[in-house]
């Protein structure tokens, strides 16, 4: 049994030696091969975010096929998804099992599971470390395969729902120094036209929420229009009123029909925040421990054919700040019996990620899985700049 370091180069040339659909099978040899490791898989959340599909390490030759769907809420992987930290305990056999997380820049892509019969702290590490790897080998593959996407799926996917989940980005989460931040949506039967995005420069953090009017194909079609009219402007350098000028001039143009959202252009390093709020519910922001509501101007919504120029706000955030941006879905008839502020400061303490579970759970539940519109959340944490690394001299 080989114990040493993992060599990430090797496990790394192996993945791309590999079809893009055996990323699993390259980190379960290198395990069996270091550890002995046995009953390798990987878990995915599902597209809900409240079940665990397992995809089991294929044997030399054989072809790996997911198993049933596990539920989420009060299992192992719910805490480990949660903490964020590696879970071993004896599986009855004289082995140890082994879960750890598989996360990319905050980004928690589900678990890696494997059985142990000797498990000390260096082997320990050294499966975080493999599993670390894996997070980073799944985000690279799962551009040239359908496997990660298909797994993940646990309800048949409508023409609308497709749409929609493509407009998202890759990674409902984020971190960095200055921010965390995370999102979620829960689709309503009737697709309502729902998105978020974000991306991040060297200097800026831009977010956006939308909500196109309708539901199934025609708001699907008309979130597509509005997303890609508002990432070529986000790309062509605008600012949000150019950013939303352009989506409202696309969405005239082409005769689609409304939007509300809320585009934010963030300065990492002061924090200074310029928006534009298209007829959109106010965010809702924690400071200091006391929930208030961000009483933005509204304007019209996008593709509204009157004449109104757009005005750019600003917003000032603070170190130790959470800003909660959300579409009318987290508030309109069933989900409006969740108390929404007493829930926000609730789970003031958690990660963004685990923030946003528990509000769209609570959603959930209180429309008993059937929304009649989309319900969407995005939780920053603004952390401020980071501070910079004096210059040292050393006396000799």
């Amino acid at each position: 049994m080989d114990g040493g370091d993992l060599e990430l180069g090797e496990v790394l040339a192996a993945a791309e030696a590999a079809p893009p659909g055996e990323s699993v099978d390259v980190v379960a040899r290198n395990l069996q091969k270091r550890f002995g490791a046995e009953h390798v898989s990987f878990l995915f959340l599902d597209l809900i975010g409240q079940k665990m599909v397992r995809l089991v390490a294929a044997a030399e030759g054989d072809v790996a096929e997911p198993a049933e769907p596990i539920e989420l809420q009060g299992s192992v992987y719910d805490t480990v998804l949660r903490t964020q930290r590696q879970h071993v305990e004896p599986d009855g056999e004289g082995e140890q099992r082994v879960i750890t997380p598989v996360s990319n820049r905050g980004d928690c892509l589900g678990v890696l599971e494997v059985t142990l019969q000797h498990a000390d702290d260096t082997v320990l590490r050294q499966v975080r470390e493999a599993a670390h790897a894996l997070a980073y080998i799944i985000v690279t593959d799962r551009r040239f395969t359908d496997l990660y996407h298909l797994t993940r799926r646990t309800t048949r996917a409508s023409l609308a729902a497709e749409i929609q989940h493509q407009l998202l980005p890759t990674a409902s989460s984020c971190e960095a120094a200055q921010f965390t931040l995370a999102a979620g949506l829960i689709p309503a039967d009737d697709i309502g036209g729902d998105t978020y995005d974000y991306t991040l420069d060297r200097d800026t953090l831009h977010l956006s929420i939308t909500d196109a009017m309708g539901h199934d194909t025609e708001s699907a079609l008309l979130a597509t229009l509005l997303v890609g009219a508002l990432r070529g402007a986000r790309r062509s350098g605008c600012d949000p009123v150019a950013q939303a000028r352009q989506a409202h001039e696309a969405l005239l143009k082409h005769s689609r029909g409304l939007a509300t959202g809320q585009l934010l252009c963030i300065d990492l390093a002061t924090g200074a925040c310029r928006l534009v709020n298209a007829g959109h519910p106010w965010p809702l922001r924690v400071r200091d421990g006391d929930v208030e509501e961000v009483r933005l101007a509204v304007n019209l919504p996008f593709g509204v054919p009157a004449p109104m120029p757009y005005r750019e706000q600003e917003l000032n955030l603070r170190a130790g700040d959470r800003l909660i941006l959300l579409t009318d879905g987290m508030q309109e008839r069933a989900a409006s019996a969740v108390d929404l502020r007493g829930l926000v400061r609730e789970t003031r303490a958690l990660h963004p990620r685990e923030a946003v579970r528990t509000l769209t759970a609570e959603v959930w539940e209180a429309c008993r899985g059937d929304l009649t519109d989309d319900a969407t959340v995005l939780v920053l944490d603004w952390h401020g700049a980071p501070r910079p690394v004096p210059d040292t001299v050393s006396a000799r």
